[in-house]
């Protein structure tokens, strides 16, 4: 029985797995503030040609009048048109002061960002006049927005979803284009839809399940075996298919992480600051100047790069040496790709097998060359032969050798002759594949952990279903995954969960 006791379930326990009820929570765990106007400074701080100051809910549009001055005067009582931009001026009401010369845009709810009366004051970008216009919102009744309140609210307000309200904090952070075309992939609902189609064949297996618990005396039969497996293998597919892309989907997001070893003087400087294009780490031809990591982010064509130069791997007695080599290490358990520089003008050396043999130890035990990148467990490695600009006296099988099935890239850092092609394999290495992939690519440790908890609570059920234990039990796991599932667009979200989530936004987003 799975340790489990038999207890039989009610249908209308069932927990209610919608948005509006996790927004119901949300909103009742902050008395009051959920019908308060609140305004924010929408634009980056410090000086710029234009400044956004937004104002969102029930009293926009009376503090807006109260402090918006049109050049074409209005009737009492009159707003300008709706999504209209209106030139005019911002003036303190109490002193009748000119703070300053907008463009202020007055926008009827639902058509908002918040779903609420919007009023956004778009003047000059001076700190100074911007915090005096925010001051004046303030004491005409409106709040300071907390951070991420405005997305906040437009998830609470049902015009998005919790996994899109992420994405646009993806879309604002996106430091290179494929990140900035994933968050915009989310934004769009892509991840919300599958997610929430693996959660209707789910649910409709519970459904069928607890229909013949609840209702014995009215001789709903026993559901078919075989129908409830295949609608629990679905939803356990379109789990699994999600989760395989959740690497893929983190280097997008976040960068991917290259990792630059070898033996020392080998060119691991040399290559870092030719891959960067400025003179980053110092080079010298004396081993061992590198003493610990350089750390540099850099972009690739579409694709954000953390570069990382390391000390030389190698056996030392010297103290200081000794801990460039286990932050060497360290860094190299760390990356998504290894980049295993050789000197191509020499053969190989007894520092280049105990360099080798010192990355392996570092990733023990899964130091293995596999075709198929970011596979869990598995980092990446690829052969970088510098000195192509001398005679080679390193063939590539001795190299492959060292380093067997590992692709290999000649190269100079003196005449940059090979860094092209190498650039071109950390880009398919990051993007092959994305722009054919049918399923979304999940982003977010926090989504694929709730994946995660989803596919092992449907392979319980499916487990449970294989040994004929009782239905209920079956109930059991597929409650846990529907619970896991709908953590991903808030339909389950607590109120924490959901402040966590917004409070990594800016004020005013």
């Amino acid at each position: 029985m799975n340790g489990r006791e038999h207890m039989p379930f009610r249908y209308d326990t069932m927990p209610r797995m919608n948005a509006e009820n996790a927004r119901a929570s949300a909103q009742s765990t902050s008395p009051g503030e959920a019908d308060d106007t609140i305004a924010a400074i929408a634009t980056p701080p410090g000086v710029g040609g234009v400044g956004v100051i937004r104002i969102s809910g029930a009293q926009a549009f009376m503090i807006g009048r109260a402090l918006f001055r049109p050049a074409q005067p209005l009737p009492a009582d009159t707003l300008p048109p709706s999504h209209q931009l209106t030139y005019g001026a911002i003036v303190d009401p109490v002193t009748g002061e000119t703070i300053d010369e907008t463009l202020t845009v007055f926008m009827r709810a639902p058509r908002t960002y918040t779903r609420e009366d919007v009023v956004e004051i778009q003047g000059h970008g001076a700190p100074l006049t911007l915090q005096r216009i925010l001051g004046l919102a303030l004491a005409a009744g409106a709040r300071l927005a907390r951070p991420g309140e405005m997305t906040q609210r437009a998830f609470l307000n049902g015009r998005i979803d919790l996994a899109q309200a992420e994405a646009v904090l993806d879309l604002v952070n996106a430091s290179s284009e494929a990140g900035r075309r994933l968050a915009l992939r989310q934004l769009d609902g892509e991840l919300s839809a599958r997610a929430q189609t693996i959660r209707a064949a789910a649910l409709g297996a519970l459904t069928r399940i607890q229909a013949s618990i609840d209702f014995p005396e009215e001789e709903v039969p026993l559901p078919d075996p075989e129908e409830l497996r295949a609608l629990i293998a679905d939803a356990s597919a379109g789990v699994a298919a999600l989760l395989a892309g959740a690497e893929r989907g983190r280097v997008l997001r976040e960068g991917l992480r290259v990792v630059i070893v070898g033996r020392p003087n080998v060119g691991k400087s040399s290559l870092l600051n030719t891959l960067l294009g400025v003179e980053r780490a110092i080079v010298t031809p004396i081993a061992g100047t590198t003493r610990d990591t350089v750390e540099e982010g850099a972009r690739l064509g579409e694709l954000a790069l953390r570069l990382v130069d390391t000390a030389g791997l190698t056996n030392t007695d010297d103290p200081v040496e000794r801990l460039g080599v286990a932050r060497s290490r360290a860094a190299a358990r760390e990356a998504d790709l290894l980049i295993f520089m050789l000197d191509g003008s020499e053969s190989l050396t007894p520092s280049d097998h105990t360099a080798a043999a010192e990355l392996r130890a570092a990733l023990a035990p899964d130091a293995t060359p596999d075709d198929t990148p970011f596979a869990p467990g598995v980092t990446p490695v690829t052969l970088a032969i510098n000195k192509a600009d001398l005679p080679q006296a390193l063939s590539e099988a001795e190299a492959q050798a060292l380093w067997p099935g590992a692709p290999l890239v000649h190269l100079s850092t003196l005449t940059r002759a090979g860094v092209a092609p190498l650039e071109e394999a950390i880009t398919r290495l990051a993007l092959r594949g994305e722009a054919q992939m049918a399923d979304p690519l999940v982003a977010s440790a926090r989504h694929a952990d709730a994946l995660r908890r989803a596919g092992e609570s449907l392979d319980a059920a499916l487990s449970t279903l294989a040994q004929r234990d009782p239905l209920d039990f079956v109930a059991i796991d597929l409650r846990d995954a529907l619970e896991a599932l709908g953590e991903i667009t808030g339909e389950t979200a607590t109120s924490d969960l959901l402040d966590q989530i917004f409070a990594q936004f800016c004020i005013g987003k």
